[in-house]
């Protein structure tokens, strides 16, 4: 199958994306969708999974000019990841969430992830749904397509988990199908190698092309399928959680990526999820940090580590499992100037943008918004 590329919404002035790029580094928040968060503590705080707390975060971010709000998807066993806290057991769908989620915003980009190799998926379905989100948003749909790396996920839809580059083939040619689906003014005929369709048609056609396309990678063949289909690429540090060996590492990681994009004649922005905690001072921001990790869930952190070991993603390897008590790709501790001045440097590796999370995500959100935004519009980051 001769795959048919869709123009990015990027390359349309007025689209949602294209204006959002205009920020020197893009700002999103990784919402927390299921229950603990990112960090398996339980020392008290506000973090839910509900709906109505999500949509508090993600009309606060709106109002305080964020760029995107983000929800993953998961499929995890009664327990979830077990501990006290039954880790990630309570967790809603970040489509179904996203959807409902863009009536009620009016400028935010609003990313799903979707793992499009599980259960009844088919291209046609996804082009559908999401060329109808895209016009129930205006343009401000994305989907962070995954093909899912632990094996007892796939097993919860009766199939077996498929290969690691084979995974990217199929992607490649679902997202394909997908693109050609929102392109084309006829039906749509293909016999492809894992997907078949005779005279399908989507309307309505998106916005701006298609919606933005998104995808989560930390390997070779996931940054070849980026630098094909992607918008935005989430990428994790290659050295692990700790800021300092993290931005050591960082600026030939995003090398790799975007000059892998540019082969392909394609520009791409890489995005980094850091876990911040920040109070006024120092030493009050690692008391926080001391007392989130002094609770930690040693049975749910376990079963977290236990359920990565299991699968075979090449993004992650070298996170330890004492990060992942306060959890996030990479984590960043201090007082606001502290705070500010690791994203600065995270800008120069060549990171275009940071998906932020925090441990108790209300007031630490209202915080960063007080204290830590306006050094970052000081510093030239955000307009």
């Amino acid at each position: 199958m001769t795959v048919r590329f869709t123009p990015s919404p990027a390359d349309f002035p007025d689209s949602p994306l294209a204006q959002a790029l205009r920020q020197p580094l893009l700002l999103g928040l990784f919402l927390p969708i299921q229950n603990g968060g990112w960090s398996p503590s339980t020392l008290p705080r506000t973090t839910d999974w509900s709906f109505d707390y999500n949509k508090a975060l993600t009309l606060k971010a709106e109002a305080l000019g964020f760029d995107l709000a983000f929800g993953l998807a998961q499929w995890i066993g009664k327990d979830g990841y077990g501990g006290a806290l039954k880790y990630r057991e309570q967790t809603i769908d970040p489509f179904v969430t996203v959807a409902a989620l863009s009536s009620l915003t009016s400028r935010i980009l609003l990313i799903s992830t979707i793992h499009v190799l599980y259960g009844p998926w088919h291209p046609l379905h996804l082009a559908k749904f999401s060329a109808t989100l895209d016009h129930v948003s205006g343009g401000r749909f994305g989907i962070n397509m995954v093909t899912g790396y632990a094996p007892r996920e796939p097993r919860m839809f009766g199939t077996t988990q498929i290969e690691h580059d084979e995974r990217y083939a199929r992607a490649d040619e679902f997202v394909g199908i997908v693109e050609r689906l929102w392109s084309s003014n006829e039906n749509v005929t293909i016999d492809g190698r894992y997907w078949k369709l005779e005279e399908a048609f989507v309307s309505p056609r998106p916005k701006y092309g298609r919606p933005v396309l998104v995808n989560a990678t930390g390997s070779a063949a996931g940054f070849d399928y980026a630098a094909r289909h992607s918008d935005l690429v989430f990428i994790t540090s290659p050295a692990g959680a700790e800021i300092e060996a993290a931005l050591a590492a960082l600026p030939a990681h995003v090398a790799n990526l975007k000059a892998r994009a540019r082969a392909a004649g394609r520009e791409i922005r890489a995005l980094i999820n850091p876990m911040i905690v920040c109070r006024p001072t120092e030493k009050e921001a690692r008391a926080y940090h001391a007392a989130i990790i002094a609770h930690a869930d040693t049975e749910a952190v376990q079963g977290f580590m236990a359920h990565h070991a299991a699968g075979d993603s090449q993004a992650w390897k070298n996170h330890k499992g004492e990060h992942r008590v306060l959890g996030g790709n990479i984590q960043i501790i201090g007082s606001p100037e502290q705070v500010a001045e690791k994203i600065i440097r995270l800008k120069q590796t060549g990171i275009d943008g940071i998906q932020v999370a925090f441990f108790d995500f209300q007031p630490d959100l209202d915080f960063f918004g007080e204290a830590v935004l306006p050094l970052l519009k000081q510093a030239g980051l955000r307009l």
